[in-house]
């Protein structure tokens, strides 16, 4: 019998495999290259220039040392710690003796054949310095608001939320009185048990005053008012310290109170990192309910946590939309999947109590540009808003005082390459071409820089994307319910979606571009700590190349790699690195023999390539045991055992 094609290549195949000339070779190559590993096997590092300390000395013999021992690539992070720290070097970035550094490191490290990657900025994380201009900047959609009573012809400047405002429109809506009604200290008495002097303060209208928690204490609030009321909505503004503590609303019902919702009060991590809006309320819908006595429990309170502001109001308001429009993200390294995922609340059944999103009037051309708004007001209450963008201030860090600055807009490839062209650029300008051959790589570390959720031409694109304009649904940003609660949680699903969306393809891959443009290739970590608003897979993919990260100890790398090589299997990247051996704290206390495990285990989940963290430059050859910081294993020239990584 005939065997088919096929088989009789496989058989042939197989056995060529296993004859003992060709395995011995193929086991002997193995060997060979694991001895004496190709310049193509790249051993990569972390070299930072920590604040100011760095000299021309120093870069020639850290780079002689990394190249003997067979680290073939470094990538430069221009560092700043705290800036109070006396041990402050004397080289301040930008200078002139800088650039002749930084020539020389290029230069050397072109003879040398060590290939160069520069992080895109300043510090570690992310994208900015000085150049970056307010308007260039992350921004969000801020407001100021005003209610007016019409008929009347009106004229009023409309307040600027912030001195760096950009205007993007004007708009106005119709209000229903019953969407103005809120228990407060003006109608309702209120107590508390343990009883607090000033306890009224916590509804009194005014964010400044605060009620400070007891860690150890439950605080009972009452609002007792002379009538029945109607709330569907809860609005808890915590004080302006971290807090976190648990809320539980109830009713009284006949001699009895029953829980009404029961919910979490977390600013914990007032870090503008984690949302552009600190110290945002935490915004409940409330199934309607009546009553004439509620009762607000707090239990649970880390120390220190207060509130300003409690609002029991009639409104029927967009729950969490402060997170939901990320104002307030995940304020902890790792977000789980289910971190931005929140329950569907029910329909608001009294249409009157929801804006209707053709009533939404945009009267931009009414306004003049010092602010002054002329229009004629029709009958009725209504809200009058100014919207516009305000820079998030989020700066680039950790770096040195003069290198620091506004962090550049995440959805602009316009302002991406100004960033670029202010910062490598200028690097490509000074320094001859053939003096920095072997520089080939634009690095972007880890996501540390919190969110945005607004940029120039936002309105277009949202059109053009989405097919509806997204105008009429400002006031969902605001936390104000239009059309209906379905819809306005899909236009903030469709907002975070685009946002989203240009993080990955206008932050990520209009770096990508333009680097390319100039020669140079990509290097990221594909993914965000703290608050992020982008999605690791697609983020990731927009890179030439991608990394995961693992620490020593402790969890940080329990789903960076897998991010990282799961990237490279769905956008077809063959390497996968991993920022390597990352610590804090316990200086020189860390080995190779200690680390091994943890190696291993991460190149199981799909790493292969190493990046060690970190080797700091050594300026000052009479000091010992050398540069060192908080962070990171001693991968340099003076720790005793590196020259044995040969």
């Amino acid at each position: 019998m005939a065997l088919p094609t096929g088989l009789v290549l496989l058989l042939f195949l197989f056995v060529y495999a296993h004859s003992p000339s060709v395995g011995s070779d193929r086991f002997t190559r193995i060997e060979n290259g694991f001895h004496t590993p190709p310049d193509s096997i790249q051993t990569s590092v972390y070299w930072y220039w920590v604040s100011d300390n760095i000299s021309k000395e120093g870069v020639v013999r850290d780079l002689e040392a990394m190249k003997k021992v067979g680290i073939n690539r470094a990538f430069i992070g221009n560092i700043g710690l705290d800036p109070d720290n006396p041990l402050y070097g004397n080289v301040k970035i930008f200078s002139d003796e800088w650039w002749d550094i930084l020539h020389t490191a290029l230069k050397t490290a072109t003879d040398l054949n060590i290939q160069i990657g520069i992080f895109n900025s300043p510090g570690w994380s992310q994208s900015g310095g000085p150049w970056i201009k307010p308007e260039q900047a992350m921004r969000y959609l801020a407001s100021s608001e005003m209610m007016v009573t019409g008929p009347q012809k009106l004229k009023v400047r409309l307040e600027k939320p912030d001195k760096d405002f950009q205007d993007v429109r004007v708009i106005a809506y119709p209000v229903s009185s019953e969407n103005l009604q809120t228990i407060n200290a003006a109608n309702a008495k209120i107590s508390s048990s343990p009883v607090i002097p000033g306890i009224e303060k916590i509804a009194d209208g005014d964010n400044s005053s605060e009620v400070t928690l007891s860690s150890g204490q439950n605080l009972l609030v009452d609002f007792v008012c002379p009538e029945p009321r109607t709330i569907r909505s809860i609005s808890v503004f915590p004080g302006h310290n971290p807090t976190k503590v648990h809320a539980e609303l109830m009713v009284q019902v006949g001699t009895d109170f029953h829980t009404v919702k029961s919910f979490d009060v977390d600013r914990s991590n007032p870090n503008l990192i984690v949302g552009f809006d600190p110290y945002g309320p935490v915004v409940i819908s409330l199934p309607e309910t009546t009553s004439e006595i509620f009762r607000i429990i707090f239990s649970n309170a880390k120390p220190n946590s207060s509130i300003a502001e409690v609002s029991l109001s009639s409104a029927a308001l967009e729950e969490r939309y402060v997170e939901k429009s990320l104002g307030k993200m995940f304020q902890l390294p790792h977000p789980f999947w289910n971190d931005y995922l929140w329950p569907v609340q029910p329909e608001v059944k009294n249409k009157n109590l929801v804006i209707a999103p053709e009533k939404v009037l945009d009267i931009s051309q009414y306004m003049r540009k010092d602010g002054m708004l002329e229009w004629a007001v029709p009958g009725g209450n209504w809200m009058i808003v100014r919207a516009g963008m305000v820079p998030t201030g989020v700066k680039n860090g950790p770096a040195t005082p003069e290198a620091i600055g506004l962090e550049v807009d995440k959805m602009s490839r316009e302002h991406i390459a100004y960033h670029f062209d202010s910062f490598l650029g200028e690097i490509l300008r000074r320094i001859p071409a053939e003096d920095r051959k072997t520089f080939k790589v634009v690095v972007e570390d880890s996501y540390e820089r919190g969110g945005q959720n607004w940029t120039d031409g936002f309105i277009e694109t949202f059109k053009s994307r989405y097919g509806y304009d997204p105008v009429p649904f400002i006031p969902v940003i605001q936390g104000k319910v239009v059309q209906s609660r379905d819809a306005s949680d899909r236009f903030l699903w469709d907002l975070r979606r685009l946002i989203a969306d240009k993080i990955a393809y206008d932050y990520v891959g209009g770096l990508r571009d333009v680097s390319h443009r100039h020669g140079l290739t990509t290097w990221l970590e594909n993914y965000g700590h703290w608050g992020f608003a982008g999605e690791f897979l697609q983020y990731g993919g927009q890179s030439d190349e991608v990394s995961g990260e693992f620490w020593s100890e402790g969890d940080l790398g329990d789903i960076e790699n897998k991010v990282a090589s799961s990237c490279a299997h769905i956008y077809g990247k063959g390497k996968v690195s991993a920022e390597s051996f990352t610590c804090a704290g316990s200086p020189f206390s860390r080995y190779p023999a200690r680390m091994k495990q943890r190696g291993d285990r991460f190149f199981t989940e799909g790493i292969n390539n190493t990046l060690l963290h970190v080797y700091i430059e050594q300026p000052y050859e009479e000091k010992f045991p050398g540069m060192n910081a908080w962070f990171g294993n001693e991968f340099n020239r003076k720790n005793t055992w590196f020259y044995d990584m040969d």
